[in-house]
């Protein structure tokens, strides 16, 4: 089904929707841009009990959450379903359980209300919170992505258009983030935390190591970095000497984010690049949007750093992903739509 000529002439209105992981999501957005409503259900707070997110605990609360989520949505937006145009939905990567209920859900909605449906990759949804967060943001551009799952970077030439120039060969930035913080017992979320708790501590008071792998990758490699920790901390409890937590925090934190920064700068400079976009939920990190506003000020390229509601996933950041994929002449899904627990870029 192509998309159909707005009711006013004018805009694009999408309801959107997010289940990919551990929260309940959607959102009114018109044209890619305009977000007029964007509700989140968290479930931190159930999973802080295992430490971790628990997939069929994700997928029980996605169930019981999405239709009172996309009521709100719609109510917040003043946005019945007669207004919607098209809907747009994360089936992939994440979580196949979580992804299912989204993906079912959105394909209900569609066939009922006879409107286009588009599936959308959910890294790609992040670099989009951008073009949320600047309208004036165009491709093309070097885009770091980093998250619990993925750690990646990608020469973005169109809105559509996306070449993965690195990618994590083991533990992504914020998944060593939070083993890091689990073994410093510092609870659940890790990655929040362990910045908040390297504020307090010196970033040269141990040397981590820095994995750069070859000279010409852009893929990142944290396990060392994070095993390096662990070697640290079992030597003070072997010797019984008192480990300063804050300053593990801040040292690890400052290798990772070394790595991160170093290779993005270079890419864009390789690629002639004269923006870089920042996105994922790491992106909230402090010492790393720190770092690269630095580097950047530095080489004269322009950053953009989401705010930080939508470095987080989020269903805006879905919408602006699906409009963009209509506007390039995406052919929408169907009834056949299915969702993936991994996907290329």
């Amino acid at each position: 089904m192509k998309l159909k000529p707005p009711k006013n002439g004018k805009d694009y209105v999408c309801l959107a929707i997010e289940s990919s992981c551990d929260e309940t999501s959607a959102a009114v957005v018109v044209n890619g841009r305009t977000v007029l409503s964007n509700i989140i259900s968290s479930q931190i707070d159930i999973h802080k009990e295992y430490g971790g997110v628990v997939p069929e605990i994700a997928s029980r609360h996605h169930l019981n959450n999405i239709n009172p989520v996309i009521d709100r949505a719609l109510e917040e937006a003043g946005k019945g379903f007669e207004d919607i145009d098209f809907i747009g939905v994360t089936n992939r990567p994440g979580l196949i359980g979580a992804l299912l209920i989204g993906t079912a859900t959105a394909k209900a909605l569609a066939y009922a209300l006879d409107v286009p449906l588009i599936g959308v990759h959910h890294i790609r949804g992040h670099i989009c919170a951008n073009y949320i967060a600047d309208a004036g943001l165009e491709p093309p551009f070097t885009a770091l992505i980093v998250s619990g799952g993925h750690s990646t970077l990608a020469d973005v030439k169109g809105y559509t258009d996306y070449e993965i120039m690195g990618q994590t060969r083991d533990d992504a930035a914020g998944e060593a983030f939070d083993k890091v913080a689990r073994v410093l017992g510092l609870g659940y979320p890790g990655g929040p935390l362990l910045d908040e708790l390297a504020k307090k501590g010196n970033p040269e008071a141990i040397h981590f190591k820095r994995v750069y792998l070859e000279n010409d990758s852009y893929d990142f490699s944290f396990s060392g970095t994070k095993t390096g920790v662990l070697n640290y901390l079992n030597g003070k409890k072997q010797k019984k000497e008192e480990v300063d937590k804050a300053d593990v925090a801040a040292s690890f934190q400052a290798a990772v984010v070394e790595v991160l920064v170093n290779k993005t700068i270079r890419l864009a400079e390789e690629k002639g690049r004269d923006k870089i976009v920042l996105a994922g939920g790491v992106a909230a990190n402090s010492c790393l949007r720190r770092t690269l506003e630095e580097k950047c000020g530095e080489k004269g390229i322009k950053l953009y750093l989401p705010p930080l509601v939508l470095c987080t996933d989020n269903a805006a950041m879905i919408g602006a992903a699906a409009y963009y994929e209509f506007l390039e002449g995406a052919e929408p899904d169907n009834m056949t739509l299915d969702a993936y627990a991994s996907a290329h870029l």
